[in-house]
């Protein structure tokens, strides 16, 4: 399959970005770490037929978010904390990086991969999991 850029076709194929998936073991824990240590928002919280579905977003996006899932048997339990191979799960924007920095080390959690380049600083974490993610202040507009 090869991928092509149709910028002229007039044609958009998707409205938007709604939930990327997060294998947790216990969503009451993803829940407190996502909300309580990185801010994000309930977006839905719901249990039916014992399944509990838990989704979580950045503040003033509720359209975009992530789905925390229990993982169902052995394969998915071997990826959680795993589901990115090592690289990044997500990347979230501040304007204020000293401040999430801080705010982290608050809460116990390690920040490492401190960088400053051209167009941002950034760092790195994890999630109780061990899922990477960068938080990333940029000079100029994300395009």
């Amino acid at each position: 399959m090869t991928a092509r850029s149709d910028k002229n076709s007039g044609t958009d194929l998707f409205s938007g970005l709604g939930r990327l998936v997060v294998l947790v073991d216990d969503p009451d824990a993803a829940l407190a770490f996502y909300r309580d240590v990185l801010g994000f928002r309930v977006l839905h919280d719901q249990t039916t037929d014992g399944y509990r579905s838990v989704h979580v977003g950045v503040p003033g996006q509720e359209a975009v978010g992530l789905w925390l899932m229990t993982a169902a048997g052995g394969r998915e339990h071997e990826l959680i904390g795993r589901q990115c191979g090592g690289q990044p799960l997500l990347v979230l924007y501040t304007a204020d990086l000293e401040a999430v920095r801080a705010h982290l080390r608050g809460h116990g959690v390690r920040v490492w991969n401190e960088r400053e380049d051209t167009d941002s600083r950034s760092l790195h974490l994890a999630d109780l999991y061990g899922n990477v993610i960068v938080v990333a202040q940029v000079h100029r507009a994300v395009t």
